[in-house]
């Protein structure tokens, strides 16, 4: 939006409105740190006529960034290593928390109690000078997005204990059996790749992750003689060992955050003929999840092998994957599978002691 269709009080009342709109749009539509000061860089460039724009977030020491995005001529570079602020409008900013304005240059502090960061917009050399309007614009706009940015710090720093103490979980779990009896270290990222090449949204991902690794939570409860035992079960240990996902599901639902994991927790081991546990859903009935940690879930058991199952070599489990789309497994997901594993036979699963292809 060009600066010079404001000159008149009911246009810069306008422009004021659509600015706090946008903003207000941007920020209810955004869910990470590093999304969001990207998309309010290109933001600002638009509304005040910029050619460039860099915005900071700092540490606790205002010495260093831990975030900078710059937008240069519609273009971005992302950093997010630790900088030394050594820029003289960048330290006058900080030292001061207050605006700077000269000619086609304005900087602005990003303050929530403390100090947070810093905006600084430029324009061409032959563009028109920041007025005091152009100052108060963004500020009001800085305002609304500092809360933003605040918001979503603190929801990933959140999200990081969370992550911790599900990875905690999962270490106590694995601690009841060796090693040779639970998940390759590779699980979750397969699952999480699965989930990228069927272009499950950002908050799918994450209820995917989170379900990778505490999927097998329920069998905390299952005698440690039947989680281990090397010969075929009986059918009273298969009933036994079938109420893992039921159990597992109740122990993780007192957590409000795992709660979107819940469902694929609940029914990885349904199939898609119907012929699963534990309520024996099919087809479309089971979550997406749920039939995209199926088939990483069997094609792990059978590469690595279990104690009562004969490992196999990739080639074999790949076959045996195939062979079971459309019974055991969705074809959708087998389709994905596919395309996936290809890249994971080369980075991951060839580097592990597994028979190879």
């Amino acid at each position: 939006m060009n600066t010079k269709n404001y000159s008149t009080p009911t246009k810069k009342y306008r422009f004021l409105i659509s600015a706090v709109h946008s903003i207000y749009r941007l920020l209810n539509s955004t869910y990470e740190v590093n999304e969001l000061i990207c998309r309010m860089g290109r933001l600002f460039c638009q509304f005040f006529n910029a050619q460039y724009c860099t915005i900071i977030l700092l540490d606790p020491g205002k010495k260093y960034s831990i975030i900078k995005c710059t937008i240069k001529d519609n273009k971005k570079i992302l950093v997010y290593n630790k900088l030394k602020i050594s820029g003289k409008v960048e330290e006058r900013i900080i030292k001061r928390s207050s605006s700077v304005r000269k000619g086609g240059l304005l900087g602005i502090p990003l303050i929530c109690e403390d100090l947070l960061g810093l905006i600084i917009i430029k324009r061409k050399k032959s563009g028109k000078p920041f007025d005091i309007f152009d100052q108060e614009m963004l500020m009001t706009m800085a305002e609304q997005a500092v809360v933003g940015i605040k918001n979503l710090q603190l929801y990933e720093e959140q999200e990081r204990i969370v992550l911790g103490s599900i990875k905690s979980l999962v270490t106590f779990l694995n601690t009841r059996v060796s090693s040779e009896y639970t998940h390759s270290p590779h699980f979750s990222k397969l699952v999480c790749a699965l989930g990228c090449e069927i272009h499950l949204d950002e908050k799918q991902l994450q209820s995917l992750k989170y379900a990778s690794l505490l999927h097998d939570a329920g069998k905390i409860d299952i005698p440690v003689e039947i989680l281990t035992k090397t010969t075929k079960l009986t059918p009273e240990e298969y009933d036994v060992i079938k109420k893992h996902p039921v159990k597992g599901a109740q122990i993780l639902r007192p957590l409000q955050v795992l709660h979107p994991a819940i469902p694929i927790i609940m029914y990885h081991h349904e199939k898609y003929d119907g012929t699963g546990y534990p309520s024996r859903l099919k087809g479309m009935k089971i979550p997406l999840g749920a039939r995209i940690m199926s088939v990483a879930d069997a094609f792990e058991a059978m590469v690595y092998g279990r104690p009562y199952r004969q490992r196999m070599d990739i080639a074999s489990a790949v076959r045996e994957i195939k062979k079971q789309s459309g019974t055991q497994f969705d074809p959708k997901v087998v389709e994905a599978f596919l395309k996936v594993i290809k890249k994971f036979n080369k980075r991951i699963y060839l580097n592990q002691d597994t028979p190879k292809l």
